[in-house]
């Protein structure tokens, strides 16, 4: 692969260097090409133009990720985020009094907050143990199941470590047990592969703007046939129904798949960034796309460690993870940010460690840059 071309597509490369990738990814030059004729079609035709009248960019973004979570088009829908998709689901969901939710230590808000309105109603949450290893964390999360856990709700890669959670143990022990296994797969899809079926996953929801390199404010539902009439519809809207191009009369009947999530009118621009996007990377090749990421992480991991870093990931060292969280004894991380901020360098500051994510437009040079100015400040 030629990641010269790929370094050149990302104009943030002539401003900064950018390592929060698992928070927000900058547009490459084919995102600001698609809008733009986007853009310029509908100046012209508003929703009149010909691209607007089918459904190829919605199918072109299922299609692609159904490949590469190895489910069907028709179980995807397209949402808002994350938090939206957690949303659906657990207000979706029928539990009784007593029964348990079991969610993730230091988990991120978006598959934290959906969960507590069940607090209300009789329903225990309890939070597993984050661990220092993949099998650690699958060790506690053991303990704590009981006849009464109904819901899983953890995330694929936990965001501020960056360990990856065994998921297709996680789906076992949740399949053996009748319990549904909700995934946070904002961290995850893009960056390790997720088999939708091997992990028995019954709901996941993620963003597009992380690995994916999609825009703000989009993010994608997945929800398996066999579980889409047992979620009750939190909101209805317009898209929702079959035969939603014909308003009146209105129908109780709802589509026959996940598309029933997408209620209401849709951010068509952000369809045709997020459209964009993914093309990008799948000419590339996920699986090439994720060997880069890990390529480009394990570089910065051994400069760091050069310097006197000591990295978060060492303690699960058998699990490879893009992200890379480090930490130096008498360094605060809040001030290495900050410091790094001003040399035209992001990261984030996370648990008072640094945390970097490099993606594939990034370059080895630019790391090699980064733990130079580490090692002078």
């Amino acid at each position: 692969m030629n990641w010269d071309f790929v370094y050149d597509q990302y104009l943030v490369n002539k401003e900064m260097i950018w390592l929060n990738n698992c928070g927000t990814t900058p547009a490459g030059i084919h995102v600001t090409q698609a809008m733009k004729a986007y853009m310029d079609d509908y100046a012209r035709m508003g929703v009149s133009m010909p691209l607007a009248q089918t459904n190829d960019v919605p199918n072109a973004i299922k299609g692609i990720l159904a490949r590469e979570l190895h489910c069907d088009a028709d179980e995807l829908a397209i949402i808002h985020n994350t938090s939206e998709g957690m949303n659906f689901v657990s207000h979706g969901l029928s539990l009784r009094q007593g029964d348990e939710i079991i969610l993730l230590e230091h988990e991120y808000p978006s598959n934290v907050y959906p969960w507590w309105h069940w607090k209300k109603k009789g329903i225990q949450i309890k939070t597993a143990p984050v661990g220092e290893s993949p099998e650690e964390f699958l060790c506690g999360l053991k303990k704590l199941l009981t006849p009464k856990t109904k819901v899983v709700a953890v995330s694929a890669v936990h965001w501020c470590t960056g360990m990856p959670l065994p998921l297709e143990d996680i789906g076992l022990l949740c399949r053996d047990r009748g319990i549904d296994f909700v995934l946070d797969g904002a961290q995850g899809v893009g960056l390790v592969p997720i088999d939708t079926k091997k992990c028995h996953i019954s709901y996941m929801a993620f963003s597009a703007w992380k690995w994916l390199m999609g825009p703000l404010g989009l993010g994608m539902m997945y929800v398996p046939k066999e579980n889409l009439n047992r979620l009750e519809l939190a909101f209805w809207g317009t898209n929702s129904v079959a035969d939603d191009k014909q308003y009146l009369p209105y129908k109780a009947e709802l589509k026959t798949n996940a598309d029933r999530f997408t209620f209401s009118s849709e951010n068509y621009n952000d369809w045709v960034y997020f459209k964009a996007s993914l093309e990008f990377l799948d000419s590339i090749g996920f699986k090439n796309v994720m060997n880069r990421i890990l390529e480009l992480a394990n570089h910065l991991r051994e400069g760091l460690r050069s310097i006197g870093y000591k990295v978060y990931s060492d303690r699960f060292s058998s699990h490879a993870t893009g992200i890379v969280a480090c930490e130096k004894e008498g360094r605060s991380s809040t001030q290495l940010v900050t410091s790094l901020k001003e040399q035209k360098i992001v990261m984030a500051d996370r648990l008072a460690r640094v945390r970097m994510s490099p993606h594939v437009y990034n370059s080895k040079a630019q790391l090699e840059k980064v733990v130079d100015v580490l090692a002078r400040i």
